[in-house]
């Protein structure tokens, strides 16, 4: 290399060789350290979609001020409050996969924004389109639906008003949404619960700009409420579990995380109080498949300790317990066993494997 050449000025990071492949990967951490730094005083909230599960346990694990202004009944245990949508994210409300449905989400709570679609009945039970997995076998009545729905929009108001960061994980590209109004539905109605209609339901998969229009609207009012907040933006590196692009998933699944990923990029550059979290780099680049469970969608404990090992680095100056494991010294044939379980998460769009399970023994 020439001594004039600009990479000669560059250190070990900017190159693949010096930074990746001559490293154990297990302590990689694949950016550079933000500016944006977290202490335990701080208030922190999240929301997303699946994935950001994780980082909700990993914050409160170690001891971090983890704002959740809808905890759920004290009657109730954990695993209770947690299979009806209490504590898995700041607030009750589910996943978020996508950021019109963020943005939708913070024009509900503040009257800006209500959808036109009814609540479902199933059974006598009735589903909220908007938070389907969040009430086990539904409400009891219409009313006792609405009256908590307005409790919720209540605890959003509240914690978009009070964090100090909020890491938010965008999941999808493809949505699901009202042909009256463009109300963002987590899951495909019928797929789940309610019965899908094509003249009322339509599907989009979003480019770039609609993503970021989206988190515009989003950021636009979080400002207006709150000029203090700062956000974490993070992209999952779960695949999709199906897709209804007439592609094929891995395909679909590259188009997504990649328009996510540039959308990303593009909103850090905008905005000073928004900044970008590599968990997706960290698991994607992953050398061997230690970092997947067999499905190859779920991510191991392994990799779920190597993201956060690297979240806590680059954002935070506290002291945190160890989070284990070293993948260096790990054979390749390790088994899923020997990595550790998945920790469960819950995830509206497990019922997609159940309608492709009902499909096979009927074809």
């Amino acid at each position: 290399m020439k001594p004039d050449c600009p990479y000669n000025k560059l250190d070990a990071p900017a190159f693949w060789r010096g930074s990746v492949s001559a490293n154990s990967y297990a302590d990689l951490t694949p950016q550079l350290p933000s500016s944006l730094q977290i202490d335990k005083a701080m208030k922190i909230a999240s929301g997303g979609s699946c994935f950001a599960q994780h980082i909700a346990r990993a914050l409160q694990g170690q001891g971090f001020t983890y704002l959740n202004t809808e905890p759920g009944p004290a009657l109730l245990d954990a695993d209770a409050r947690s299979l009806m949508g209490y504590g898995l994210y700041s607030a009750r409300f589910g996943n978020i996969y996508s950021t019109p449905q963020l943005a939708q989400l913070i024009e509900r709570a503040y009257g800006e924004f209500e959808p036109k679609e009814e609540p479902w009945e199933e059974n006598g039970a009735w589903i909220d389109p908007f938070r389907p997995s969040v009430q086990p076998g539904g409400f009891s009545s219409k009313q006792r639906l609405i009256d908590d729905r307005a409790t919720h929009l209540g605890a959003v108001r509240e914690l978009f008003e009070n964090l100090d960061v909020f890491v938010f994980t965008m999941g999808l590209t493809e949505i699901w949404r009202s042909r009256e109004d463009s109300a963002v539905f987590p899951v495909c109605p019928g797929c789940t619960f309610g019965e899908y209609d094509s003249d009322k339901y339509e599907f989009a998969n979003l480019s770039v700009a609609e993503v970021v229009e989206g988190f515009e609207r989003f950021h636009a009012k979080l400002r207006q409420v709150n000029s203090k907040a700062k956000i974490i933006l993070t992209v999952s590196p779960v695949p999709l579990a199906a897709t209804n692009t007439k592609r094929h998933v891995v395909e679909a699944t590259n188009y997504s995380k990649s328009v996510l990923r540039v959308a990303a990029e593009e909103l850090r550059s905008r905005h000073e109080n928004v900044h970008y979290f590599a968990s997706y780099e960290i698991i994607t680049n992953a050398r061997r498949n230690d970092y997947f469970s067999e499905d190859l969608r779920e991510v191991s404990r392994l990799g779920v300790a190597h993201v956060m090992r690297a979240f806590f680095s680059l954002f935070s100056n506290e002291p945190t317990e160890k989070l284990e494991t070293n993948m260096a010294a790990a054979p390749p044939e390790k088994s899923p066993e020997e990595i550790g379980d998945v920790d469960k998460v819950i995830c509206d769009e497990d019922e997609l494997f159940k309608a492709q399970a009902v499909r096979s023994k009927s074809t």
